[in-house]
């Protein structure tokens, strides 16, 4: 009897090679490697190796447990981790979570009690996900998050947590809170405001008379833009409420014509549910000049991220008037024809128009 020698098993070099050999972003892999080549010819320190298979694997894991729910639109919910269940606030963040996922959305939370506790309550465990970070105290994943099967991720670093925040979210609700609260807003205002992030609507949230934003917002509008320190537009990249229906109307009326915003080369592309009239193309290129870096805006037909065409306006951004583009797109969602419901619900990155060639 002939004994057929066992295959080795391939070393995790050799099974990378493999990889490889038909994988449409081999570029990008092989250029990440050598980005660790060249980290390991510096490097035995085993803090920094430390930090770097930590990095990426809060990355890993992050982009498996994203990746069945990429076709659902998700509010994120920032606030504290010390509100009470009997407060005001809490009741609240419960009402907004239900409001949201009754309107197609999915409802994402930093995993942990307060706040983010009757968020994930209000979704339901089929319609949340926590993003829990590694904390000596306080920050123990909640019970509504922690028995959803796939849909909490353990972050080893704020940095790589904050990312997916960013990355996934399709809107931002912040509610009272503390360091960790004004932390994850100024964090995202950054990102918004210099355009390393695609615009996504951003809602203050307080309970009717509690006047934690209000007093919050005129103190950055009197120390901050009346200084020029930010640009006055600034603040149109927020928005207040003080009911979840309220909150989720804003939320929604973001996507009533604009779908998402990409850069082709070295374009801004506004990618949108409905085309727009070639008169009101021209008021808005009147109106939004200062907007546009050079030449002007106009319209065509793009690609989103699923393959699927639709209209489009382009322009070259001036990236510091990112204030100004928010004023654009609240401009677009604001004009007076009707949007087919059938095109897309508030929820939903994909809807039924043709599909690119």
């Amino acid at each position: 009897m002939a004994v057929h020698p066992q295959p080795m098993e391939q070393s995790p070099l050799q099974a990378l090679g493999t990889a490889l050999q038909d994988h449409p972003q081999r570029r990008a892999i092989e250029r990440s490697i050598v980005s660790l080549l060249e980290i390991a010819r510096g490097s035995s320190d085993p803090d920094e190796w430390r930090l770097i298979n930590g990095a990426l694997a809060d990355i890993r894991d992050g982009l498996s447990v994203f990746a069945p729910h990429r076709q659902t639109r998700k509010v994120t919910v920032f606030g504290s981790a010390r509100t009470n269940p009997e407060e005001p606030a809490y009741r609240l963040a419960q009402e907004l979570a239900v409001e949201a996922v009754s309107r197609g959305f999915e409802v994402m939370t930093g995993a942990g009690g307060g706040i983010m506790e009757a968020a994930n309550s209000g979704a339901g465990c089929e319609n949340s996900i926590g993003l829990n970070v590694d904390l000596p105290f306080e920050q123990h994943a909640n019970r509504y998050v922690n028995a959803c099967n796939g849909r909490l991720l353990h972050f080893r670093y704020f940095f790589t947590r904050k990312l997916f925040f960013l990355r996934e979210s399709d809107a931002l609700v912040v509610m009272p809170g503390g360091f960790g609260t004004f932390d994850e807003l100024f964090e995202s205002l950054t990102l918004i405001q210099t355009g390393r992030t695609p615009p996504i609507p951003l809602v203050m949230l307080a309970p009717s008379g509690d006047h934690f934003w209000p007093d919050w917002l005129q103190d950055i509008q009197q120390g901050l833009a009346s200084r020029g320190l930010i640009s006055p537009e600034d603040t149109s990249l927020l928005m207040q409420a003080s009911t979840a229906a309220e909150a989720m109307e804003h939320i929604c009326h973001f996507y009533r014509v604009f779908h998402t915003a990409q850069f082709a080369e070295d374009r801004m592309e506004l990618l949108l549910h409905s085309p727009i009239p070639s008169e009101t193309l021209s008021v808005l290129n009147r109106e939004f000049d200062d907007l546009v870096d050079e030449g002007s805006i106009s319209q065509g037909e793009s690609c989103d991220s699923n393959g699927i065409l639709r209209p489009c306006l382009r322009f070259h951004l001036d990236r510091r008037r990112i204030g100004l583009l928010y004023r654009l797109i609240d401009r677009l969602n604001a004009l007076p024809f009707e949007v087919d419901p059938a095109i897309e619900q508030p929820g939903q990155r994909i809807c039924t128009v043709p599909p690119c060639p």
